[in-house]
């Protein structure tokens, strides 16, 4: 990312292909606040004259940079599970890893923290888990009901977020076997990286969409952002708007990510009885940072609706559960 200013306030549109991000456009706005509109899918944001004029008054449009293509390589050498050589897929495969990126130590050390938090229901040690449903699932003829409970038993012993070591200049595991997974908060801490990024290029109204959504400021119309909360029995339709301004919302649900033909299990691993959780078909957090909204629609996706209200009013955040009945509760102010 280049540390020269662009020309005039502006009007940014990013967005994002596979990975963490990839493929900006920029428009220069003739007049208006300095607005950007971040997405993962730039055909979804439909960048017209028309598009620009309602966030940022008379502009122009043209494809540049603005995200370093660098950096955002360089965090998927970080945290993909996709990258053989990335940092965590060593760290997976040697046990430990010396010398760790910064990102790593960072966000393996707010992991353990939501971990505490949630009394363990955010662990990011169920990789394990993961691998184990994942490989059963692959078998031919494998049974609906999914693996032997011996072999989740077996699993279970390598999970637990208090056997993550980290510092003395390296990060690890002190039981063998054990892996991580950051896919519960790694697209958080990204979209947080990428707001620092356009804060640091002048932006202070924003919308920024990178797997979670954080607004930086308000609409340069007036008011906060609107942001459409999925209906998770009818994918594609709003069951709820809310507003935030100066926050972040993420959402977790298994409803999108089955890992069977039969859609009973999901990505949402409880690392206590390693069962995947249908308890809530969705769940989302508004709180002041991405990574922290991450974190907790994934832990709370694990938690009964008692648990999660005091760490609610603890942080000051919001969440939205969708029930399996089709109700939604609401906690937080």
């Amino acid at each position: 990312m280049t540390n020269k200013p662009l020309a005039g306030r502006r009007s940014v549109i990013t967005g994002a292909s596979r990975g963490l991000g990839r493929g900006i456009a920029v428009a220069l706005a003739k007049s208006g606040a300095s607005v950007a509109l971040v997405g993962r899918d730039l055909s979804q944001l439909e960048i017209t004259e028309s598009t620009v004029k309602q966030f940022g008054g008379e502009s122009r449009c043209f494809v540049g940079d603005v995200a370093d293509e660098a950096q955002v390589a360089r965090l998927e050498r970080v945290f993909s599970l996709y990258q053989q050589e990335s940092a965590i897929c060593r760290m997976n495969r040697d046990g430990r890893l010396a010398d760790p990126p910064l990102e790593l130590v960072r966000l393996l050390g707010e992991s353990a923290q939501f971990s505490s938090l949630t009394a363990g229901a955010f662990d990011a040690t169920v990789q394990p888990l993961w691998a184990l449903y994942a490989a059963h699932f692959q078998r031919p003829g494998a049974d609906p009901a999914g693996p032997p409970e011996a072999h989740v038993e077996q699993a279970l012993r390598r999970v637990g977020y208090r056997a993550v070591d980290i510092g003395g200049g390296s990060v690890g595991f002190s039981r063998p076997g054990m892996a991580v997974t950051l896919n519960g908060i790694a697209q958080g801490f990204i979209t947080d990286r990428i707001v620092e990024l356009l804060r640091g290029e002048g932006i202070d109204r924003s919308l920024v969409d990178m797997g979670e959504t954080r607004a930086i400021g308000g609409r340069p119309t007036g008011g906060p952002w609107v942001v459409g909360l999925e209906d998770p029995s009818h994918p594609g339709r709003v069951a709820e708007r809310i507003a935030i301004e100066n926050q972040a919302v993420a959402t977790s649900g298994g409803y999108g990510t089955p890992i069977d033909p039969a859609g009973r299990f999901n990505h949402l691993f409880d690392p206590r009885t390693g069962a995947t959780s249908w308890r809530y078909r969705a769940v989302s957090v508004v709180a002041p940072t991405a990574t922290t909204a991450d974190a907790l629609s994934t832990a709370f996706s694990l938690m009964p609706l008692e648990e999660t209200r005091a760490v609610v009013e603890r942080l000051g955040v919001r969440a939205y559960f969708a029930l399996p009945d089709g109700s939604r509760v609401t906690q937080g102010a």
